[in-house]
């Protein structure tokens, strides 16, 4: 892990549809990262971020995955460069990542810090995945 990302904040659970609506950090105060809009008026910044969905397709030429969510697609840079990553990469699977946000439109990107196979379980983490978010998101805000 790069120093940039060992000094950030630990990651924000989201949801893709979330981060497709973010606005770029500068637009609100100067630094990197993301806001995004939560209920109630709020925001909460992002740049490193928790994400979990179902493997759509692999492209291993280009170091990409396209995961889908209950909220959409986004796309995970540098899988080919994660330790342990490579038993996530095979379609249908359920895997978490947590990376940097490098874009959200037109579909968020993160670039892969982790990833993990939650797919024996996969069930249970797809039922609990949308509440979990939810509640770290109000905690944090």
């Amino acid at each position: 892990m790069d120093d940039a990302v060992r000094k950030r904040p630990p990651p924000v659970k989201v949801m893709s549809g979330q981060l497709r609506a973010a606005e770029s950090r500068d637009a609100v105060d100067s630094g990197d990262g993301w806001a995004l809009r939560l209920a109630g008026g709020r925001s909460l910044r992002v740049s490193l971020v928790w994400m979990q969905g179902t493997v759509l397709e692999v492209q291993p030429e280009r170091n990409t995955v396209t995961l889908l969510d209950e909220t959409g697609t986004f796309a995970v840079l540098g899988v080919n460069n994660i330790p342990r990553g490579k038993p996530c990469l095979a379609q249908g699977k359920y895997v978490m990542v947590m990376g940097v946000v490098m874009a959200v439109s037109p579909e968020p990107v993160i670039r892969a810090v982790k990833m993990a196979d939650l797919s024996e379980l996969a069930g249970l983490h797809r039922r609990m995945w949308k509440l979990e978010v939810e509640d770290l998101q109000q905690v944090l805000a």
